[in-house]
């Protein structure tokens, strides 16, 4: 039985513990992602959020790409933990990756100048957005995921393997994968403490 939407925004959770277990095909989740690429809003329309899905040999090839860009700038003697956790990243299915295209908002910026200084932060919003919308669309299909951040260290190499634009800006990436573990359980805060009403 299909979640409804509140059980799905309930339920998706940063899940670390993941597999690469097929459980659906590559082309559903292209197309629940591309879902929430077409129809997530942005600021004057500008569409200027884009993605790049990575499966198999890619998705590996990124965090074996992540591994080797951190030995190099994390101590030797603390890098177990290090490893463990990127490892724990190449072993799910695939991972999505976020970008700003830049080019899209610096334009908006030049052509709008009295709003030149919101665009930069209306398109972290609207990645935002779409972050939470893939995310959620992926718990819907049965799928874990955590949202990592491991930009700057990892753009340029990323950009050069696989060719993407240098105005795309990376803002997260975000593996995903069978869930092979539950989430510890949430706590929080009193809801009269973060949402007024005024009647």
């Amino acid at each position: 039985m299909q979640k409804n939407f509140y059980d799905a925004i309930k339920d998706r959770r940063s899940i670390y513990a993941i597999s690469n277990e097929f459980t659906i095909s590559d082309e559903r989740i292209a197309e629940v992602i591309g879902y929430a690429v077409q129809n997530v809003p942005n600021a004057f329309n500008s569409q200027s959020a884009k993605v790049a899905v990575l499966f198999g040999e890619n998705h590996k090839k990124l965090w074996s790409i992540t591994m080797e860009t951190l030995r190099k700038i994390v101590p030797a003697n603390s890098f177990a933990q290090t490893e463990e956790k990127i490892n724990s990243f190449a072993a799910g299915y695939g991972t999505v990756l976020y970008f700003d295209d830049t080019s899209i908002t610096n334009g908006l910026a030049e052509q709008f100048a009295l709003y030149k200084d919101n665009f930069p932060v209306w398109a972290q919003q609207a990645n935002g957005m779409l972050q939470f919308a893939v995310w959620t669309s992926l718990e819907l299909e049965g799928l874990g995921a955590s949202l990592q951040h491991y930009s700057p260290l990892i753009d340029e190499e990323v950009k050069s393997t696989w060719k993407l634009p240098d105005s795309w800006k990376m803002i997260a990436q975000m593996p995903f994968g069978k869930p092979t573990a539950l989430p510890d359980a949430k706590s929080f805060a009193p809801l009269s403490e973060r949402m007024l009403l005024f009647k």
